[in-house]
């Protein structure tokens, strides 16, 4: 070899160390999976000219691997589990060098679902490449191809140079995951009430309390109504309201009015849950199907097996989770992760929203199949605004409660409180009436609440207002609010469009209502 071609080639190593070294530095700081996508992306792409990039661990056992990364498909999501002796995985780490398989040469038996989708995809050439540190966390990067341009020998230098700093990096962040999951585990068991103890707390069906709801106005007539005329069966039931108006004491007393009223009710925030654990909460997961899955844990499904779920926020659960419920739902069956097989379950679905699912459909945030699923006896809790005339009994039910709670002997309300009571707002709904009339209580020095303690930002309006609106009654409010609502619905009341449905009431209901108030068909427009 010439001096000449020496030097190059002295050159072209020394560079190929400096980028051996750039990209080391730039896996060595990283802990979680959108890091490391983004390292494979911008440097490794461009580099190794792959089609897909996939990265297999084994688990503690070292019986089955799974896939812990891949550049196609970086959701995140918890991926199922594969024999270790398939022929591929195998093959691919007991190699002392990369290991190429040519797809159409391999039975489709023998490959995994992962590298059959690849296949189905176009992919025709896969290289394993086995990663050093194989005590700690053993395992393999594969290279998919289209079209025959292997991995050259440069390719095949880099991808050794930086295999300890990426070995380095895969157990970071199996580390990480691991200590977030046990610290969201126990979030979720500092939260979770006994789910074995059945309720036993008998409410009595009075004229102001419905099995825990209070209420005496016309529109919560007819949600008591639709709560009786569906507890008895085992249909699926969609509440939807405002934060704050009740939806979970609805789904609560649907259950104590049902045929398994004797059993408890399990309850899941579907927004309460870190997205990598809402799958095994809800379905449960088999002893080492994943990082950190020490045991066998059985999911809300099952724990609500002949009884009632409780699936609150249901719009905020993850479309990738979306297909599995809607499964669920339809077959009356459930898969743990790392299951072979499919557990059946007969539970009822009763499920609360604060969003407008049908436009969740629309732009395409939730499942249309789904929702018509879940959606086949709706209830629509109304706001506090909407129904101020059972303002007296809720505030005296709170009134009575927090004082009880708190060991002062708080038992009046005076006018000044009450009137700014009327005049505000509620936009935290019975949930926020119940939290300030507490701090107000613990605000006073006496047996009378002089002055409700709002929000900074809504105790100067209820204030400055108080004089506009203490001198209406209840029927006037209520008349101005109905009238402004028909106006926004261009004086309709009927119909998909209609003023009942945003006020959430029967059309026939709001037309008595209306003759009630006097509001005639001329004001509507």
């Amino acid at each position: 070899m010439s001096a000449e071609a020496l030097l190059k080639n002295l050159q072209e190593r020394e560079k190929e160390q400096s980028l051996i070294l750039s990209i080391s530095d730039n896996l060595a700081p990283i802990n979680d999976i959108k890091e490391l996508s983004n390292t494979v992306t911008t440097k490794l792409k461009a580099l190794l000219a792959f089609d897909d990039f996939i990265i297999c661990t084994i688990d503690e056992k070292e019986m089955h691997y799974s896939v812990f990364y891949q550049y196609l498909n970086n959701a995140g999501s918890i991926n199922p589990i594969y024999n270790v002796a398939d022929g591929i995985f195998d093959r691919a780490i007991a190699a002392a060098d990369n290991t190429i398989f040519e797809l159409s040469q391999l039975s489709k038996k023998q490959l995994p679902d992962y590298i059959l989708k690849a296949q189905g995809a176009g992919i025709r050439y896969l290289i394993g490449v086995p990663l050093p540190y194989q005590k700690k966390m053993p395992a393999v990067v594969f290279l998919l191809y289209k079209r025959p341009n292997l991995l050259d020998r440069q390719g095949a230098r880099l991808l050794k140079g930086i295999g300890t700093q990426l070995s380095i990096t895969l157990l970071n962040i199996a580390n990480a995951q691991k200590w977030e999951r046990l610290n969201a585990e126990m979030t979720l068991l500092r939260q979770r009430p006994d789910e074995k103890v059945a309720e036993s707390v008998k409410i009595e069906i009075t004229e102001d309390n419905f099995n825990g709801i209070i209420g005496k106005s016309e529109i919560m007539q007819h949600v008591f109504d639709l709560i009786e005329q569906v507890a008895y069966t085992d249909t699926n039931v969609l509440i939807m309201g405002e934060t704050g108006t009740g939806k979970e004491v609805v789904a609560q007393a649907i259950h104590r009015t049902s045929a398994v009223k004797n059993k408890s009710m399990v309850r899941v925030n579907c927004a309460a849950i870190p997205a990598n654990l809402i799958e095994s909460e809800l379905f449960g997961h088999e002893k080492g199907s994943f990082t950190g899955a020490t045991e066998k844990r059985l999911g809300k499904f099952e724990l609500a097996n002949n009884s009632t779920i409780f699936l609150d926020e249901i719009g905020e659960l993850p479309l990738e989770l979306q297909a599995k419920m809607l499964r669920v739902i339809q077959e009356r069956e459930i898969e743990r992760i790392g299951a072979s097989g499919s557990i059946k379950v007969n539970v009822r679905v009763i499920a609360a929203t604060n969003r407008d699912l049908l436009t969740e459909v629309a732009e395409g945030r939730f499942r249309s199949d789904l929702y018509y699923r879940l959606n086949v006896y709706p209830i629509t809790i109304p706001a506090l605004r909407d129904r101020m005339e059972d303002l007296p009994l809720l505030s005296t039910h709170f009134l009575k409660l927090h004082a009880e709670k708190t060991g002062k002997k708080v038992v009046n309300l005076s006018k000044r409180a009450k009137e700014s009571m009327t005049a505000y707002q509620w936009p935290g709904n019975v949930r926020e009436l119940s939290n300030i009339i507490e701090r107000s209580i613990l605000y006073t020095n006496g047996d009378t609440i002089r002055e409700l303690q709002f929000p900074h930002t809504e105790a100067v309006t209820s204030i400055s207002n108080q004089d506009k609106y203490s001198t209406k009654t209840l029927q006037q409010v209520e008349k101005e609010h109905i009238l402004s609502v028909i106006k926004k619905c261009s004086g309709r009341i009927s119909g998909p469009n209609g003023a009942a449905v945003l006020l959430g009431v029967p059309s026939t209901t709001l037309i008595s209502k209306m003759q009630k108030l006097g509001i005639k068909k001329g004001h509507t427009v």
